[in-house]
């Protein structure tokens, strides 16, 4: 897509060749997990494997109980009762979703940690999911954008906006660029924008109660229409991520070194921009704020797969949607009402951000 010229082979920087204090120390220690080509080839397979049975499982196992037999049945077309409708409508179309969502929010965390190079860097923790849950809320309460169609163009467009102006704020000014600075600004511009949008819900009790379960991170009464609304925009960037991961390798090195490289550092940013704020507005438009994936994903897979964004993407792609379906999966059997799916990845999520905050010299990727 022209974003990179051809770059010498093997560009990816290895732990010793990189600045002193320039990796954090899953990165330095990387090695131990990284092996070569084809151990890590068997990790994205294993991985792939566990999100297929993390799938089917989901087909299976819900809050109320339903046969195996008649889950077949519903997949096959031969059952026409109750209970195999609720599978092919509702079961079905959320074990979708939350592929989907699992996708969105872990390659948004890829690129935003890349772009930024910062380890911290997450769609939830930097304002990007609040910037667009409170974009749907606004259109949702004052412009009568009620399915989700209507909603994904404010979901996108709160997240640009979100994401502008968290870059602004932690790449200027005193420290600039460092985690702590596009966290903390992130953070801060996150729950004002979440503020307002909880505003808004509570003085309109009508907007409060069409948006109460996707206000918490809930798949739960998707229907295959929430699929088709989102499933292009989703799959379209996705794949523009995978096409500048090579170039995600050369930005990690630095604005000087990757133009050295032949990379077109703008325009990468650009692109990069561009896939993240798509993938974080239709995430959120569908399924609400989720926290936690992009920052837990990419690290997992920078430490089992190395720091070669080629293979982080990889993994990331096939490991994001077995996490978030596997948390949709305990939501569904841990209580009997069901726990949103965002309460989950928050419980995951949050032993993981203490973890990397506690890390030494976590100043950049």
């Amino acid at each position: 897509m022209g974003v990179s010229a051809p770059l010498p082979a093997a560009p990816v920087p290895s732990p010793a060749a990189a600045p002193a204090g320039s990796g954090s120390g899953a990165e330095r220690g990387v090695g131990r997990g990284a092996g070569g080509a084809g151990r890590r080839a068997a990790l994205v397979a294993g991985a792939l494997v566990l999100l297929l049975a993390l799938a089917v499982t989901s087909l299976f196992v819900g809050s109320g109980s339903i046969p195996a037999r008649t889950v077949v049945d519903a997949l096959t077309g031969t059952g026409t009762g109750t209970a195999e409708l609720l599978v092919r409508d509702y079961r079905l179309p959320r074990t979708l979703l939350a592929l989907l969502v699992g996708l969105a929010l872990g390659l948004a965390g890829v690129v935003m940690q890349a772009l930024t190079r910062n380890p911290l860097a997450d769609p939830g923790l930097l304002g990007v999911n609040a910037g667009a849950y409170a974009a749907v809320v606004a259109g949702t309460a004052f412009f009568g954008a009620s399915a989700t169609t209507g909603q994904l163009g404010w979901g996108i467009a709160g997240a640009a906006v979100a994401a502008c102006v968290v870059y602004v704020v932690g790449t200027t000014g005193a420290g600039a660029r460092t985690p702590a600075k596009l966290v903390l600004g992130g953070v801060a511009i996150g729950a004002v924008l979440s503020s307002a949008g909880r505003a808004v819900t509570l003085q309109q009790p009508e907007v409060f109660d069409r948006l109460r379960f996707w206000d918490a991170g809930s798949l739960q009464g998707r229907t295959a229409s929430s699929v088709t609304a989102v499933v292009a925009p989703v799959l379209v960037a996705a794949a523009v991520v995978a096409l500048l991961a090579r170039s995600l390798n050369a930005l990690s090195m630095g604005d000087d070194v990757a133009r050295a490289l032949g990379a077109r550092v703008a325009l990468v940013r650009l692109v990069g921009f561009v896939a993240v704020t798509v993938l974080c507005g239709a995430a959120t438009a569908v399924a609400g704020p989720i926290s936690f994936v992009g920052l837990v994903v990419p690290f997992v897979a920078r430490f089992v797969v190395g720091v070669d964004h080629r293979w982080i993407v990889a993994f990331t792609a096939v490991a994001g949607p077995a996490l978030v379906v596997a948390a949709d999966l305990l939501g569904r059997v841990l209580v009997p009402s069901e726990l949103p799916v965002g309460v989950v990845t928050a419980f995951v999520g949050a032993p993981v951000l203490v973890v990397l905050v506690r890390r030494t010299r976590l100043r950049s990727l």
